[in-house]
């Protein structure tokens, strides 16, 4: 979420906005939203399994967490592309999304 934080002005510049989830209880994401300046809307205490079984998202029924996932919706509230991590790699970067999405707008222009 940091990652994103410090773009978080060139996100908003190309008309993007930031929104996390957690499955962690609200004291939980507020100490994450305050040790990591975040500014963007995050939802907290999220269903893990349900959330898993909507998405796809890697669920691990042990820790009962859901793996890290991020979609980029259009501005048509559809899906472009999603990134599903199944462990510790395997996730959005800020930079690469960023860029990801001026390429986009790039071919919509020309």
């Amino acid at each position: 979420m940091a990652d994103f934080q410090s773009l978080i002005k060139e996100f908003e510049g190309e008309q993007v906005s930031i929104i996390a989830g957690s499955v962690d209880p609200a004291e939980r994401a507020s100490e994450t939203v305050e040790k990591n300046g975040i500014t963007f809307p995050i939802a907290y205490g999220i269903n893990a399994e349900e959330t898993s079984r909507i998405t796809g998202a890697y669920y691990d029924k042990d820790r009962q967490y859901i793996h890290a996932t991020g979609f980029l919706i259009r501005p048509d509230n559809t899906i472009e592309t999603v990134c599903y991590s199944s462990g510790t790699i395997g996730r959005f970067r800020a930079q690469d999304l960023l860029n990801l999405v001026k390429f986009y707008k790039s071919k919509k222009t020309s």
